[in-house]
């Protein structure tokens, strides 16, 4: 039986080999968690995920997530948007996790919008060290904007080639308006 590969799946695959023990990560959108275990496991016992989310419940099944897994020590959880992020995180980091849209299972009502999100992402190359990299995943369909993944994909154009490696994939046999895979590492 062949296996159905999930976008966090394929780039998590993508991420490992950016980030080492006792590095510091960000999980920009915590969402129910998946991202912000992945990064914990990755970075070790001496490591930092620092974890962001607006909504309350999404936290909480983040927590239960990383509790359940015996990572929770490893992660800072923070109630407050994305585009905060510089508020908290003083060090570099050498990965950072974002996926735009609403939260699965959640409201539709409560989604990423562009000029936060861009804000978000431009906080987090300042903090992103040299061979660092972020990872965007970008879901657009039906309710959550079109004018979001527009706004981003106009923003990354912009980025200084000479500094930024930007590479926007895509789900290309897939309809209905697949996730957009997005990988961005720090030159220098």
């Amino acid at each position: 039986m062949r296996k159905s590969y999930q976008i966090t799946e394929v780039c998590h695959r993508l991420l490992q080999s950016h980030i080492a023990e006792n590095d510091s990560c960000v999980d920009a959108t915590a969402g129910n968690g998946r991202d912000t275990e992945f990064l914990c496991r990755r970075v070790g016992n001496g490591g930092k995920v620092y974890a962001f989310d607006i909504q309350r419940e999404a936290l909480k099944h983040t927590r239960q997530r990383l509790s359940d897994a015996g990572l929770l020590e490893r992660a800072v959880l923070i109630e407050d948007g994305h585009e905060h992020m510089a508020d908290y995180i003083k060090e570099q980091v050498s990965a950072i996790v974002f996926n735009f849209g609403y939260l699965p299972g959640g409201s539709h009502q409560i989604a990423t919008r562009p000029q936060t999100s861009i804000q978000a992402v431009r906080q987090g190359l300042d903090l992103l060290k040299p061979g660092g990299i972020m990872n965007l995943c970008i879901y657009s369909g039906g309710d959550t904007g079109y004018e979001e993944k527009d706004a981003l994909l106009r923003f990354l154009k912009t980025l200084d080639a000479e500094e930024w490696l930007v590479v926007v994939s895509s789900y290309y046999n897939r309809k209905n308006d697949p996730p957009i895979p997005v990988f961005i590492v720090r030159m220098k």
